[in-house]
């Protein structure tokens, strides 16, 4: 379980440590910064999933995500007693720094915008002048960083790990382009590699899930057995009748009935392999189709598909799962992700003040509400001393 997650110089996040437990709310008001988290952490993941060069494109490219704000750090340009200023020429752009620490390991990296040699538009023979530099990368043991616990560090093209008490060099050719988990943690000696490859890899965020009348989710799918319900919901048929056979069914029946009292769900195979969804309702004299369904039901539906998937993960993010949801939803909505975090590590970004006090009921819920001051994304009370324990192997800011 993750403990700490930590961002630096991300859009509005310029320096942001983040205590995390079972069960994560994010709340804020409307500009406060919780996209931001939720986008930093997908990028985190990225590294040791296809690559972050891809996510970054995606996202304009590294110059258009980097903190772009003043270097003020005493407070002083805050509260109004000296002027904001640009960067002073020569001075170092920041770099983007994520990273995050768990009981068992932990992992930090450090990205920075290539600097031009010569011709703008070169970069070292390369005409890829946008793709960002993995300046700094380190892998260690415990919640957080210590000289002693440091296992794994990549700086600039030189990997290398502790072996007892010496370093071995892995490799002094690492591309700036690529992360260390594209090279390293392929044999026996660098199980912690691997270990925090799998569990990045592992994890699964929900934030895409289609409704509308040509959402594939609303029409019969080639059924097949299906652990993970996919990110857009294509496959909730094959999902929900994955979990009947393997899966805790009678909680997923339990969770229809929490929200619909007296409805249920089957699935129904047709000719050709085909898998459609039928909802059955008291008073209804045949059930209806998920094309006929409305928006907020076959939400619910696929929110229920996803948090009782038979193959949990480590760590499940929901970003605003109340999206489509009517109000008297919300407590039922609730109660399934508590239910959920018994099982995974849950963080939702939430707009709903009553999905808020329904998972607010567990005694265990990490509530932490984003607010904006000076452009800065800061958590509400959070003093110097409530920052959870958190260092960064690369001391450039």
């Amino acid at each position: 379980m993750l403990t700490t997650l930590a961002i630096s110089n991300y859009r509005s996040a310029r320096d942001l440590v983040m205590p995390m437990t079972r069960l994560n709310l994010i709340t804020g008001a409307n500009g406060s910064g919780k996209s931001n988290l939720y986008r930093a952490l997908r990028l985190l993941a990225s590294t040791a999933q296809d690559g972050i060069i891809a996510p970054l494109a995606r996202e304009g490219g590294l110059n258009s995500l980097m903190w772009a704000g003043t270097e003020d750090r005493s407070g002083r340009v805050r509260r109004g007693e000296i002027p904001a200023e640009i960067r002073a020429r020569g001075t170092p752009a920041p770099r983007l720094k994520l990273g995050f620490g768990s009981d068992e390991f932990g992992y930090a990296v450090s990205m920075g915008i290539v600097t031009p040699q010569g011709n703008e538009t070169q970069y070292k023979g390369s005409s890829f002048a946008l793709d960002p530099e993995f300046k700094h990368e380190s892998i260690w043991a415990g919640p957080f960083l210590r000289p002693a616990s440091l296992l794994v560090e990549r700086v600039g093209s030189v990997v290398r790990r502790r072996m007892d008490r010496e370093w071995d060099v892995l490799t002094q050719h690492l591309p700036s382009y690529e992360s260390l988990f594209s090279q390293v943690g392929r044999d026996a000696f660098s199980p912690e590699v691997f270990a925090v490859r799998e569990t990045m890899r592992s994890w699964r965020f929900y934030d895409h899930f289609r409704v509308d009348a040509e959402s594939p989710a609303r029409h019969p799918q080639i059924g097949t057995r299906t652990l993970v319900l996919h990110h857009d919901g294509r496959d909730l048929a094959a999902a929900w009748q994955t979990i009947r056979e393997i899966g805790d069914w009678r909680s997923l029946d339990e969770a229809v009935a929490d929200a619909f009292p007296g409805a249920r769900v089957e699935i129904q195979a047709q000719p050709g392999g085909l898998f459609a969804l039928h909802f059955y309702q008291d008073g209804l004299l045949r059930p209806l189709t998920a094309a006929e369904l409305s928006d907020g039901t076959l939400r619910y539906l696929l929110l229920c598909a996803a948090l009782f998937t038979p193959r949990p993960p480590e760590l499940m993010i929901l970003n605003e799962p109340e999206s489509s949801l009517h109000l008297d939803l919300m407590p039922a909505l609730g109660r399934l992700i508590r239910q959920a975090s018994q099982r995974s590590q849950i963080w939702v970004v939430s707009h709903s003040t009553r999905l808020a006090a329904a998972l607010e009921e567990d005694a265990e819920c990490n509530s932490v509400v984003l607010e904006k001051v000076a452009s800065v994304t800061t958590i509400m009370g959070q003093q110097l001393l409530d920052k959870p324990a958190w260092h960064w192997a690369d001391k450039h800011k």
